[in-house]
């Protein structure tokens, strides 16, 4: 045997930041969902709290693309993180993923970040609800409450389109059939021919709801899913006067339709604006790199780098995912986030450049 595996390794904590990781398993989940597994080679323990994501950075056709999946595996294992990707038609990043990634191959990836977690909102009993590919983040979550062998009474909901989408299936009905406090109820949109199903059929409404969990006013639910499903859950929660404290959704996705005719209408008042004096403009200057601009006020620290060719990371563009996270080394911002950046991060300087408003002259490390 090699003396070097014997010999104790220094083992690094992952943290919000970027990381360069590479696969080592592809798993075929179902007919059109794999799950990437990823490790570093320098050994490095993946902490994260269970429903968060990560970001890729990933060049296809030669262009800089970037694309956050949450991570479906638990912190529980703590060497490796993987994520689980349904290849959709026409995706350019699903498509590529379920192509060109393979055992071997590199990648950055950003994060971990995110607010939709099982540590940040506990709950002594809880109820998952997921459609589709939706399902990683709750599975995470549901992964670590049965590896920690937590107190927690689950009840675990998945919605499918057909019994041969159901992802993670096996793993479920093993999870279901060891703990007394994990409660598995699929729910299948339709079953083609040849296919059993004696579960769940149609789609999950107030009284199936109450069928499957009697007592599901009283928990705390995670939602993911297709927005429509998302959507349909909550108003079916509302209408019963659920208290919505205790409903949890996964946030990051598409840009939101209110947020691009925001940027229309902002871009149609721009252009009707009249034009500052040199005195109104806020000075960004970016220090590694030796450049500088002025920036009329509402201007983010993300469009002044854009102004001078510098491409600062970027995913989601709502301050979620984290990833265009730099240092400011001088003046003040405004920042109007949605959980991309902790409070330790905040206090050593760092923003988050796609939602920082200079407030006057700042200075950037980058």
């Amino acid at each position: 045997m090699s003396d070097t595996f014997l010999n104790p390794v220094t083992t690094q904590t992952w943290a919000n930041g970027r990381h360069i990781v590479r696969c080592v398993k592809v798993i075929q989940e179902t007919w059109d969902v794999r799950t990437f597994c990823f490790m570093a080679d320098q050994p490095i323990m993946f902490f994260f709290k269970p429903g968060q994501f990560v970001t890729l950075e990933l060049e296809i056709e030669g262009k800089p693309v970037m694309r956050s999946y949450t991570i479906s595996s638990s912190p529980s294992v703590p060497y490796s993180f993987s994520i689980t990707v349904k290849r959709v038609p026409g995706g350019l990043v699903s498509n590529f993923l379920h192509d060109t990634m393979h055992e071997g191959a590199e990648l950055p990836v950003h994060g971990p970040v995110g607010l939709f977690n099982a540590i940040d909102f506990p709950g002594a009993k809880v109820l998952y609800l997921s459609g589709g590919v939706g399902i990683t983040p709750v599975m995470s979550m549901a992964r670590w409450f049965y590896d920690t062998n937590a107190n927690v009474d689950m009840v675990f909901v998945h919605s499918a389109r057909s019994p041969k989408d159901i992802i993670f299936h096996r793993e479920l009905e093993q999870m279901a059939s060891r703990i007394p406090n994990f409660s598995l109820h699929i729910v299948c949109e339709k079953h083609g021919l040849g296919e059993p199903w004696a579960g769940y059929r149609g789609y999950l409404n107030q009284r199936l709801m109450e069928l499957i969990a009697p007592d599901y006013m009283e928990r705390v639910v995670f939602c993911c899913g297709p927005t429509p499903y998302m959507n349909a859950v909550k108003r079916m929660l509302e209408a019963v006067g659920f208290d919505m404290s205790n409903y949890h959704e996964e946030s990051f996705g598409a840009t939101p339709p209110e947020a691009k005719a925001d940027a229309v209408e902002h871009a149609e008042q721009a252009a009707d604006a009249p034009e500052l004096d040199v005195s109104q403009l806020n000075l960004v200057e970016f220090i590694g790199s030796e450049k500088s601009i002025r920036v009329a006020p509402g201007e983010t620290v993300h469009a002044a780098a854009a102004k001078v060719g510098l491409m600062i990371p970027k995913a989601c563009g709502m301050g979620i995912c984290g990833t265009c996270k730099v240092l400011k080394l001088g003046g003040e911002v405004e920042m109007e986030h949605n959980g991309g950046i902790t409070e330790d991060d905040e206090a050593e300087g760092y923003i988050l450049s796609c939602c920082s408003v200079p407030k006057g002259d700042v200075r950037i490390d980058y």
